[in-house]
Order: structure tokens, then sequence, then C-alpha cells
């Protein structure tokens, strides 16, 4: 049983080993889209209108993929990635209720480097680059009554701040490659932010041409 497993494994390998060969002929730069989602983690340190404005929230997160890996220990990807939007965290402050929300987006550039592991359809890889971080901060605040702290048929304030920014982003993940082009990665990538660094760990498939 054991000899039969192993040949079954062996003859999985070389399949793997063909069909990418057979798919390096067709696209020798190695094009490929792909999509995938997963959890992010939504920070925000600003201050803005005076209110206290930290939280760090986790929401899904969805992005889509477009790379090339010429040769294989090296590629670049481009990707967008939407880390999703926290509802108000509201509260007192003064006499007023507030609430904010964040809500973190971009478009992303990365060198990718795999490592030299001797096993055709596993691949564990870093990656860093440049993305353009846009950051739409939210600040809802009513101003209520002094004595009470009532807002009842008080009409909330809504200041809206945003900000895009080029910074510096990075990740790492592992992906698993099958028969056809298709791959499934596991990932994790973070972005800096003035407002505090989004980051996501997501799923994804992509799809070598």
């Amino acid at each position: 049983m054991k000899r039969i497993s192993g040949a079954f494994l062996a003859i999985l390998a070389v399949a793997a080993v063909g069909a990418s060969t057979a798919a390096l002929a067709d696209n020798p730069v190695g094009f490929y889209v792909g999509a995938g989602s997963g959890y992010s983690s939504i920070r925000s340190d600003d201050s803005a209108y005076g209110l206290p404005g930290y939280f760090n929230d986790r929401q899904w997160a969805w992005k889509g993929i477009v790379g090339i890996r010429p040769i294989s220990p090296i590629g670049i990807e481009a990707e967008y990635i939407d880390f999703g939007q926290p509802g108000h965290h509201n509260g007192y402050y003064d006499v007023n209720f507030f609430g904010k929300d964040s809500h973190p987006r971009a478009g992303a550039l990365f060198a990718v480097g795999y490592l030299p592991l001797p096993l055709p359809f596993l691949d564990v890889y870093g990656k860093a680059g440049v993305a353009r971080l846009t950051t739409t901060v939210n600040t809802l605040v009513s101003n209520c009554d002094p004595a009470t702290q009532d807002c009842t048929g008080v009409v909330p304030s809504v200041y809206r701040h945003d900000q895009t920014d080029t910074k510096f982003a990075y990740g790492a993940g592992v992906q698993s490659r099958f028969l056809f082009g298709l791959a499934l990665r596991a990932e994790y990538e973070r972005i800096s932010s003035s407002f505090g660094d989004p980051d996501a760990v997501t799923v994804s498939a992509t799809w070598t041409f």
C-alpha cells in the first residue's frame, strides 16, 4: 500500500511539472490573474476635529491580482485591495455624541521573490513594493444638550477627510500549484499609513494562462 501511495504521489508530481512546462511554453512571461478575500485589521489613530479617534477593527477584505513570473525566483505583481469599512465607533466627548470610521483601499505594485524549494507544486514567497493608499475618514458629530447630553432631534454633522498617499507595502505568503495553471495561496499584506497601518490575511485563487 505504501508503494502504491508513493507511486501515486510521484505520478502527480510528474504531471504537475509537465503541466507547468506546457503552460510556460504557451505563456513565456508567466502571466496570471486572480482574486481573493479574507479579514483585515483597520486602525485609526486620527484625532481630526479635536475628537478622540483611535480604534482597531476587523473587517472583510477583498482584492484582485494581476502578475507575471518570467523566471522561477522572481515575479512582479499588481493588485487592488479594499480593506473594508468599519461601522461608526460611537461615544461621548465633552457634551458631543460622535462616531468615526475609516475606509482604506489601495492599488499596489510588488516585486515578488520566491524561495528555491525543490518542490514543483509549492511556493513560499515574500513581496515588497509601493501602494497608492486612499483613506476616507468620516466623523459624525451631534451637538447634544449640555445639561442632559440628550441628542434627541439633533441633526448630526458629518465631516469627511480623504487622503491619498504613496506608501511602502510588504507581505509574505505560501501557494500550492495544481494542474491547468490553477494555484491557491494564503498571504499576509500590510501598508504603512499615518492613520494606522491597514493589513489583511487573505486566501486567493490565481490562474496562469
